[in-house]
Formats: C-alpha cells, structure tokens, sequence
C-alpha cells in the first residue's frame, strides 16, 4: 500500500481532521484496521478519512471520539464537512474528486460535469428542474463551473473520458450550446488536458449499459469507484469491487473508438449542429 499523504491540516475541515485521526490512532498504537472494526468499517476506510479523500459521517465521529478519547473534538469538528455546494448522493465525491491523481469516467448520457462549458450546464438542471428559480439554477452552474477548475492545472489530475456517442447526439439546450459543448471538449483534448474517446453505437453490447462510472485514483489512499443514479449516488471503496469496476472501464475503452478517431467524430458532430441552426 502506498505511504501515507502528507495532509496539511489547515487546508480544509477534511485535512485537519485526517491529520488529526492519524495522529490519535498511531498515538493509541493502532493499525487502520483495527481502528475501522469499532466502526464497522474497512482498514482502507480509515486511511482514506486519514487522507482526506473521504468525508467523515457524524457517527463514526462519535465513534471516534469513543475509542481515541478524543473528548468530543471529532464530533465538533465534524460540522464543517457537512457544508457542500453539491447534493447529498454526490458531496463525498465531489470532495474526493479534488484529491483525485486520476479521473477516469464513462459517461453514457451527458458530458462529465467537469467538461461542460457554462450554457451547457445551464440547459441540463434546466431540464432535470424545470420549476427551480432562476438563482438556485445559478447556483447549481457556479458549483458545476468550479469543478470544472480542476483542469487549469496543466497536469493533474490526469481526466480519461469515454463518452457514448449519445452524449454527442442528444440534444441539450439546443444546436449552438451542444456545437460549443463539444468544441470545449476537443480544444481540451487538443491542449492534451484530458484524453476523450466515444464509444460509438456500432459497439453494441458492453459492460457499463448499466450506467455511469467514474473511477478515481489518489496518492497514499486506495481507489474509488463512484456509480450514480437518479438522484443517488454511491462510493465504493471495496478492493474486489473496485478492481470490477476497473476491469468494466478497461473493456469500455477496449470497445471504444481511438483518441484520434474519436475527436474527429466530435468535431464531424459539432458541425452538423451547426448546419442545423443555418436551416433554421
């Protein structure tokens, strides 16, 4: 397993409190895993709160608390990470996105939240919320625009994406916005930011028809699998599980078109949107 990350506590709520976790387990001489069967929880579990690439719960605070003799600082600590811009089913891992070395994502129905350009973004909680005012709206594309902020940095996290080609083909906010969409995505490729590829309607059968899947690797913590529904979302930390998913993507990619073939298709799409404004 990878050495620990060197947190620094007083970049965030997450990273004082991970400091802190390690610095109370290793203090009582405990390992990960025996600090995690109190709660019921994995070895891995704990070193992914110890490094900040998960959110602690009120109730492992509690149990924290408990077991380390923390008197309370846990629980009364714990309040700052229930603050989040982003729902419930997706907060914890929003949170270990930032943390992320490596994002890889299949996306069958909508470009990734971290790829969508503004108007975009605008048009897809528009139609998920039609009666939402015009602020919450707002607050939704702020959220989903800082996001997409991970990727000023010229390198990390490395973002590997498989779109299925009805991402490029269903409509979201009309021909301008998706023909813009989809030329934010190839000039992000072009700038070799991120790596896209499509998995085209030819490929038939594969293993992700299920639905979306993002996998997320960190520096000194395990990976992550992120699986979302409607209107839920879930973190896997499981190794075996993991491993799944990580076998799913690779056949994913396997099935999908070249880097190279697939930017092409992209563009070939952007300019049909285009064309199909000129007949309007």
């Amino acid at each position: 397993m990878p050495g620990p990350k060197k947190l620094d506590p007083s970049s965030s709520p997450r990273a004082l409190l991970g400091a802190e976790l390690r610095h109370r387990r290793e203090a009582a001489g405990l390992s990960q895993e025996d600090l995690g069967a109190p709660l019921f929880v994995s070895g891995s579990f704990i070193g992914q709160l110890e490094s900040g690439t998960r959110r602690m719960q009120l109730d492992q605070a509690q149990k924290l608390d408990e077991v380390l003799d923390a008197s309370g600082f846990f629980v009364r600590n714990c309040a700052a990470l229930k603050k989040s811009k982003y729902p419930d089913h997706f907060a914890e891992a929003a949170e270990a996105e930032r943390e992320a070395t490596t994002i890889r994502e299949y996306a069958p129905l909508l470009i990734p939240g971290l790829l969508q350009t503004e108007a975009y973004a605008r048009a897809v909680f528009r139609g998920g919320l039609p009666t939402a005012t015009e602020e919450a709206i707002d607050e939704l594309v702020a959220a989903r625009l800082e996001r997409g902020q991970l990727l000023t940095d010229p390198t990390t996290p490395l973002v590997w994406v498989v779109l299925d080609e009805a991402v490029l083909r269903r409509h979201k906010g009309g021909g301008a916005v998706m023909a813009a969409a989809l030329r934010h995505i190839t000039a992000l490729a072009a700038r070799h930011r991120v790596i896209v590829q499509v998995l085209p309607f030819s490929a038939g059968a594969h293993m992700a028809l299920e639905g979306p899947l993002k996998l997320m690797s960190f520096s000194g913590a395990p990976p992550l699998a992120y699986l979302q529904g409607l209107g839920t979302g879930q973190l896997q930390d499981d190794p075996a599980t993991v491993s799944r998913y990580e076998l799913t993507y690779d056949l994913v990619v396997a099935s999908a078109l070249s880097p190279e073939a697939s930017l092409a298709l992209i563009q070939s799409v952007a300019e049909d949107y285009d064309h199909e404004d000129q007949q309007f």
